[in-house]
């Protein structure tokens, strides 16, 4: 029996995926566009002065009133935009920005930065001295009588007397070998900031015993001028002294007890810039002679030499050249009659 049934066959096409098109490009390309733009107009922000600030947001406010400063584009390396005040639709609008007050700003940082600096390298001075008195066995036995401290005037050292171990030959300013040997040590190690140094002797209540005009005030604005020469002889320079001056007993570190010890002192100040120029002071300028014409000016001195630093010395050759009050008290040339 025949089998007329169709067959069917059924197949099947298989086509490739189609094209989705180039669309997400240009949008990709739109948007790195956009953002190299903004960090454009950031950088631009960045570099740009307050001038330019100010005149490029007075453009966007009145693009009228704007003359073209040698090219018609907003930002020119050759030059600025500038008002015309004939045109202007915007009067209020400034092309000078508000002086004075962020300059005044930036000075009063920059001062505090260079105050902050100064601090940082005065306490790193202290704790280089505090560590040469701890390492140093001849200083340490000592340690009690040296003190440091950091004040609005700068770094202050303080070398006070004990009861049985002062720094000078009573009723002069002869120095003993242990004052001697501190100075030196002190020397190299405070001269390795720029800052100057104001030198101060104190001595305690008791009048002075001599007879004649020679009495405490003196006696304490010798000892500073010693202590000045053990510090010049231990390499320190001597144009770096900005200040030597003797307080007798006007300032006492003892109040309660003005015959303790401690009131006979020799205060070394590391001075601030400030405190520096409040010695100094302003300088006068130099006026020309009388009689000279009004357009002249007086010849330039010529350059002195450099001064050279002396060397230091070892602390038994300097005993001879530091005391010149090998008999105690300082002798005054008698008045001519």
């Amino acid at each position: 029996m025949e089998n007329n049934q169709p067959i069917i066959v059924k197949r099947v096409k298989r086509f490739g995926d189609g094209h989705h098109g180039g669309a997400w490009k240009i949008a990709f390309a739109d948007f790195a566009t956009a953002m190299m733009a903004f960090f454009l107009v950031l950088w631009l922000l960045s570099t740009a002065t307050p001038e330019q600030k100010i005149a490029i947001a007075g453009y966007f406010k009145d693009p009228i009133g704007f003359s073209e400063s040698g090219t018609p584009y907003i930002i020119d390396l050759g030059g600025s935009p500038q008002l015309a005040p004939e045109k202007t639709i915007n009067p209020e609008v400034k092309s000078e920005p508000t002086p004075d007050t962020s300059i005044q700003l930036d000075q009063d940082k920059v001062e505090s930065m260079a105050e902050q600096v100064e601090r940082e390298r005065l306490e790193l001075l202290l704790q280089e001295l505090q560590n040469k008195v701890e390492e140093n066995p001849q200083l340490q036995k000592f340690k009690d009588q040296i003190l440091f401290e950091i004040t609005q005037d700068g770094l202050r050292i303080q070398i006070m007397d004990a009861e049985n171990r002062p720094m000078f030959d009573l009723g002069s300013a002869r120095l003993q070998p242990y004052f001697e040997d501190i100075l030196l040590a002190m020397a190299d190690t405070i001269k390795a900031v720029p800052n100057k140094i104001s030198i101060s002797g104190h001595t305690d209540a008791k009048p002075y015993a001599g007879t004649g005009d020679f009495g405490n005030w003196e006696l304490s604005a010798n000892r500073a001028n010693a202590a000045r020469r053990a510090l010049v002889a231990g390499g320190y320079p001597d144009s770096q002294v900005a200040r030597v001056v003797g307080y007798a007993s006007s300032s006492l570190f003892d109040r309660a007890n003005p015959l303790n010890p401690v009131n006979r002192r020799i205060d070394i100040i590391v001075l601030t810039k400030k405190a520096q120029r409040s010695i100094e002071g302003e300088q006068p300028q130099p006026t020309a002679p009388e009689g000279a014409p009004a357009g002249s000016a007086a010849p330039a001195p010529a350059p002195a030499a450099p001064p050279t630093e002396p060397e230091p010395m070892q602390p038994r050759e300097l005993r001879q050249k530091l005391n010149i009050f090998e008999d105690g008290v300082l002798k005054m040339d008698e008045p001519k009659q």
